[in-house]
């Protein structure tokens, strides 16, 4: 017998590791096989603080989501999602408002799939297949015309997902085709790689981790971030690192400085 679980998709091979399952593991998520457990103990072995970096994240979603949802936001388009499960959008906003709707979006049909089976029983929440890079097929889902008012602020979230796009790809201007056909009052939300910190040892695990999951970063610097707001009017502080945007405790924050300074976060309004 493997360690397929009820939530497991049919068609899904639990002996094939996925970033999406991995994630979700190293939050203390339960949607996830020993295949993903086994290379997130690689990548730990390659990459120190990966898990805190994970928490970072999650931590600037969950402040990011509040932060909308008290602006008067009741609808959010994640793009770049993974599984949504271990305090994802829907559950931060629906938490505060049942009424809130939300689109999740992955290139990865494994976590499209894992988050379709989770969100069956959620009527004001859906997952479809698509790739930022085609702004036209994405927005034009049918999924996003029944849960999503473009008359009305969405919140956009871009979490960890614009590092993997090449500068080949103009991802400056494929961030400004979703901006567009924002209603004001809209918010983004990127976290983003970098190598600001010129640290030899971050540098280093990075180099390991890509190698380990053998996808490609492009790390941008804190300017190069900041472009992806054009548009937008940044919400203080910011574009910082992970924990100093808003924090609201000790959790927020990591005692491996590698973890706190390999992304930059940020929320801008769309006047």
């Amino acid at each position: 017998m493997t360690d397929r679980l009820s939530w497991a998709p049919s068609e899904i091979d639990p002996t094939v590791p996925s970033i999406a399952r991995v994630y979700d593991y190293v939050l203390g998520g339960g949607h996830n096989f020993e295949a993903d457990r086994q290379l997130a103990r690689y990548m730990e072995e390659n990459l120190p603080g990966v898990h805190d970096m994970a928490r970072l994240n999650r931590s600037f979603l969950r402040r990011a989501v509040r932060f909308m949802v008290d602006s008067g936001v009741r609808q959010f388009l994640d793009i770049g999602s993974g599984i949504p499960t271990v305090g994802n959008v829907h559950e931060i906003a629906q938490g505060i408002d049942p009424a809130c709707r939300v689109v999740y979006v992955d290139k990865e049909p494994i976590a499209t799939t894992h988050a379709k089976a989770l969100l069956r029983e959620n009527d004001r929440a859906d997952a479809f297949q698509a790739d930022v890079r085609a702004p036209d097929d994405l927005l034009g889902r049918p999924e996003i015309a029944r849960l999503l008012d473009f008359d009305e602020p969405i919140g956009l979230l871009n979490l960890l997902l614009w590092h993997l796009v090449p500068d080949a790809d103009d991802p400056l201007s494929l961030c400004a085709r979703y901006r567009d056909v924002l209603a004001p009052g809209s918010f983004l939300a990127i976290s983003h790689a970098t190598m600001d910190s010129d640290s030899d040892a971050l540098r280093t695990s990075m180099d390991n981790y890509q190698r380990s999951v053998r996808t490609t970063v492009f790390f941008r610097n804190k300017q190069e971030i900041r472009e992806f707001f054009d548009g937008f009017e940044l919400v203080e502080p910011g574009v910082v690192n992970f924990a100093a945007w808003r924090p609201e405790g000790p959790g927020d924050f990591s005692d491996n400085a590698l973890a706190n300074a390999v992304c930059y976060v940020g929320v801008g309004r769309k006047p």
